[in-house]
């Protein structure tokens, strides 16, 4: 009996319509490669940096209450002096012998009360026994009370001439540093001249000089960085104290005080700080602006899942363009990877790869 055939049987026909169908299936989709940035929101607006330095609130300029010429100074700028330290020295010669005229004066003051003391005296014990004139009595006493007189001006002018001979010597009336020295051993100096400046330590500040028309703009309660130029680890968070009323003739700018809200220990007199002026505003994110799609009137960029490896495109409200970057709100939140290349040719759900190497 012969078998019967394939084609009879229909196996042929079925194996080559599994055959057509399995030629007809599809490739897979090529993954492609997806440059992304991970966003984090914005709260502040950056308005400027500028260079400052850490100096005292309180700050005194000393001069000798005497004129004369300085012999010695007895420390160096950054000094710690204590309250009624010497900080320099006047010739005194000048006061010495002022105080030497007085008291050769007060000696002769004196011996001179002394002397009408005794002749009041007597003309009284001759009026009482009734011997002595009344006019020879009155001019006793008078010639007392004039030589007493001449005896306290002779006592204050001795005290005035010792007073000026203290003042040969300039002293800190404080507890303080040295941050100034305006005359020189060997200069002469008139009364009330500056010559040195001695700040308070215990109250720091930061003192900028902002633009005037950023200092006029300034919103009210604006907070300010300050972080040390050497380490800008060392930082701490600073408000307006003081902005000068009148802008510098030749700089224009306004010399502004910051109060720190913490100082720390490197924050020494004199040390310059990087202050930053930034303005609190609605969170926002700044993207390359290669990041943005903008069809059909909408804005929009595409957020990678990183756990389906798929896009997704989100609107978002442009606030800003600015050179290379755009400024973004609404639409994204912190952490989203955000495709930052390449968006015009993305769709929906498909897939991509996270190249670390290619991220930015």
């Amino acid at each position: 009996m012969n078998r019967p055939s394939l084609y009879r049987l229909g196996i042929l026909p079925l194996t080559a319509a599994l055959l057509l169908g399995c030629s007809e299936k599809k490739p897979p989709e090529p993954v492609r490669p997806a440059l992304y940035i991970v966003v984090q929101p914005q709260l502040a607006d950056q308005l400027g940096r500028f260079a400052g330095n850490i100096e005292a609130r309180y700050e005194s300029t000393l001069g000798f209450r005497v004129p004369g010429r300085i012999v010695r100074r007895y420390y160096d700028v950054g000094a710690v002096v204590r309250k009624g330290d010497i900080l320099a020295n006047l010739d005194p010669t000048d006061q010495q012998n002022q105080l030497r005229s007085a008291q050769g004066d007060l000696a002769k003051v004196q011996a001179q009360l002394i002397n009408a003391q005794a002749t009041a005296r007597r003309q009284q014990e001759l009026f009482n026994r009734g011997v002595g004139a009344q006019a020879q009595l009155d001019t006793a006493q008078a010639n007392l009370k004039t030589t007493a007189a001449s005896m306290q001006q002779a006592v204050a002018a001795v005290n005035q001439a010792r007073d000026q001979l203290s003042y040969c010597d300039l002293r800190a009336d404080h507890d303080a540093v040295i941050t100034q020295w305006k005359a020189e051993a060997g200069q002469v100096v008139s009364i009330g001249e500056e010559v040195v400046t001695l700040a308070r330590p215990e109250i720091k500040e930061a003192v900028i000089d902002l633009p005037g028309p950023l200092a006029e703009a300034l919103p009210k309660g604006i907070e300010f960085l300050v972080a040390g130029q050497l380490d800008p680890n060392v930082n701490t968070t600073a408000h307006i104290r003081e902005i000068a009323p009148q802008a510098d003739s030749a700089t224009r700018t306004r010399r502004t005080r910051l109060t720190l809200d913490q100082t720390p220990p490197a924050f020494r007199l004199g040390s310059s700080v990087s202050v930053t002026v930034s303005s609190p505003i609605a969170e926002h994110f700044e993207l390359p602006l290669t990041a943005l799609q903008e069809t059909d009137g909408h804005s929009r960029v595409w957020i990678i899942d990183p756990h389906a490896k798929t896009v997704s495109p989100h609107d978002v409200n442009v606030l800003r363009r600015d050179g290379q970057t755009v400024l973004l709100a609404g639409g994204l939140k912190g952490g989203d990877y955000v495709v930052s290349a390449g968006v015009n040719s993305l769709t929906s759900g498909q897939k991509v790869r996270l190249d670390k190497e290619s991220s930015q």
